[in-house]
C-alpha cells in the first residue's frame, strides 16, 4: 500500500526527443479515482487496458500498448490489473481480458474486447485529438 502509481510504469520515448508517452499502471483505487476525475475535465482520449498477470492474450498485447503509447503521445494509456483493482473493473463492466475501454471526458466512446491490435489501433485513431496518418515515401 502507499504506492500510487506502479514502479513498473513504463516510459517510452518516441521519435521526438522532448516528448514522451507512457503506460501508467494503477495499484490504488483511490489514486485511480483522483486521476480519472482530473482527466475527465479534459478532452484527452484515455485508453484503459484491463489486464491480468495470468492472461496470455494480455501479455501478447503489452508490446502493442507500449508501441501505441510511443506513437500516440496525445493519448493517455492506463493499465489496470483486474485482480488487483476488481472494483474498478466492475465499474466498467469488464467481463473478459484483455478489455480496452476508450474514454473521453469521462464517457466511454469505444471498446475492444480481446487481443485485437488492429481494431484497437483503428479506434484510437478514430477518437484521437490528432489525426495520425501513415505516410508512405
Amino acid at each position: 500500500m502507499g504506492a500510487n502509481i506502479s514502479a513498473e510504469t513504463q516510459t517510452i520515448a518516441n521519435s521526438s526527443p522532448t516528448k514522451k508517452s507512457k503506460v501508467i499502471a494503477f495499484h490504488s483505487s483511490a489514486t485511480w479515482k483522483i486521476h480519472f476525475e482530473a482527466v475527465k475535465q479534459t478532452n484527452t482520449l484515455m485508453v484503459i487496458d484491463f489486464t491480468a498477470t495470468w492472461c496470455a492474450p494480455c501479455r501478447y498485447m503489452e508490446p502493442a500498448m507500449n508501441e501505441f503509447a510511443a506513437k500516440y503521445t496525445d493519448v493517455e494509456f492506463i493499465k489496470i490489473d483486474v485482480d488487483e483493482l476488481d472494483e474498478v473493473a466492475k465499474e466498467f463492466g469488464v467481463q473478459a481480458m484483455p478489455t480496452f475501454i476508450l474514454i473521453k471526458q469521462g464517457k466511454e466512446v469505444d471498446k475492444v474486447v480481446g487481443a485485437r491490435k488492429d481494431e484497437l489501433q483503428n479506434k484510437i485513431e478514430k477518437h484521437s485529438l490528432i489525426k495520425h496518418q501513415n505516410v508512405m515515401f
